[in-house]
């Protein structure tokens, strides 16, 4: 491609919706026009909470918008989940800045998938080339310490490692259909002890007398969400947090989004308790939020692990990442996976002392990761690979 431009949009409704449509994956509940506008527009990604859209646009010789890098100037470190709030103190104990930094990711959203979008046919490599250069460029431009891309593609941490960018590891716990079936097979697959601990949990849910129900985005009517965003904020009030999205924001992506949006929801009397949102796309099951009111024993497992696994095993999808964190997935199956982001750090002697401590600490959880994977519930002749 003889001449790629790089131009910065202020939000992600200033870029066409064709561009999106054409540049994104297919069906991806996240990756797509409507996700990341709605989100700004509720400001859950917008200045005021310290997320600023400054997304790159790459556009041929032709005007046409050939590739796009989600971007964001942040203020903080929150909904990231790149966990660099020690290099943040780092910065400082050195008497040096550390925000703004830039930001390449699904904000509050922490899924791998592709960052550098281009369409399929393109020249590929000179495109992304162009965007991480772009990123470079307006990193020293606006003054930032720093350039992350948060849970890349394999391909793309490839690419960016060899742009000079230090690799950070971490573990998230995924499960992988073993191609069982049904609920029932799949627990055939659990040593005795392991699918009787299941077993009993989901009996003591089934025996609360709570209901529970699986509804799409487009089954949610606009009136239910206030109800449902207090079981969701609930969870957040609990550690003193921020609640990122309002209930017209999680009515709006419901009515856009339909099927890409799954909420498992448990009721006592008709009154939802509980909730486990989650999102899809044609391969996998997201799990994002959780939130109730009462104690009821197991409820939280059969939400959030249990009704997610039944509905994969229903719909035919492959995988289930039920978010970051959480030794607990062990027990039900959820194999620990590592993940990486990206980081170009622009001063160098930060670079080098980051370097250092990255290589260490990915060196530990790879060790952690293997011994994670000892106590997975699987009999030994049915242990994924």
């Amino acid at each position: 491609m003889s001449s790629i431009s790089i131009s910065r949009a202020a939000s992600a409704d200033a870029i066409p919706r064709t561009a999106w449509a054409r540049l994104c994956p297919p069906g991806h509940p996240f990756l797509n026009a409507d996700f990341l506008a709605i989100i700004e527009r509720h400001g859950a990604a917008a200045r005021a909470w310290g997320w600023t859209p400054c997304h790159l646009v790459a556009s041929d010789a032709n005007d046409t918008i050939v590739g796009l890098l989600p971007l964001y100037v942040k203020t903080h470190s929150h909904g990231d989940f790149i966990y660099d709030w020690s290099w943040a103190a780092a910065y400082r104990q050195l008497g040096r800045e550390y925000y703004p930094k830039l930001m390449s990711c699904v904000p509050h959203t922490p899924v791998a998938g592709p960052r550098l979008l281009v369409a399929d046919g393109l020249d590929a490599p000179a495109i992304r080339q162009a965007l991480v250069d772009g990123a470079r460029r307006l990193s020293k431009r606006a003054g930032a310490s720093s350039w992350h891309v948060a849970l890349p593609g394999d391909d793309e941490t490839n690419l960016l490692q060899d742009e000079g960018l230090l690799i950070s590891d971490d573990v998230q716990f995924h499960w992988v259909d073993p191609g069982c079936g049904d609920f029932d097979g799949y627990l055939s697959t659990f040593s005795a002890a392991k699918r009787r601990k299941v077993r009993a949990e989901r009996r003591r849910v089934a025996e609360s007398g709570l209901s529970i129900e699986t509804r799409h985005g487009d089954q949610i009517k606009a009136a239910e969400w206030p109800l449902l965003h207090a079981l969701y904020a609930s969870t957040f009030e609990k550690f003193n947090n921020h609640a990122a999205f309002s209930a017209a924001c999680f009515a709006d992506l419901a009515a856009v989004l339909g099927k890409r949006m799954v909420a498992f929801i448990a009721r006592d009397a008709g009154m939802p308790v509980a909730i486990a949102l989650c999102f899809r796309s044609d391969e996998a099951l997201y799990g994002r939020y959780w939130g109730g009111s009462g104690h009821y024993h197991s409820l939280h497992f059969e939400l959030c692990f249990y009704q997610g696994i039944a509905y994969c095993l229903r719909e035919g999808l492959r995988r289930f990442e039920p978010g970051a964190g959480g030794e607990h997935k062990l027990a039900r199956g959820f194999t620990p996976t590592i993940v990486h982001s990206a980081h170009w750090i622009s001063d160098p002697q930060m670079r080098e002392l980051l370097s250092r401590h990255l290589a260490r600490q990915n060196e530990a959880l790879a060790e952690y990761r293997d011994d994670a994977a000892t106590h997975l519930p699987f009999r030994c002749d049915t242990a994924p690979d």
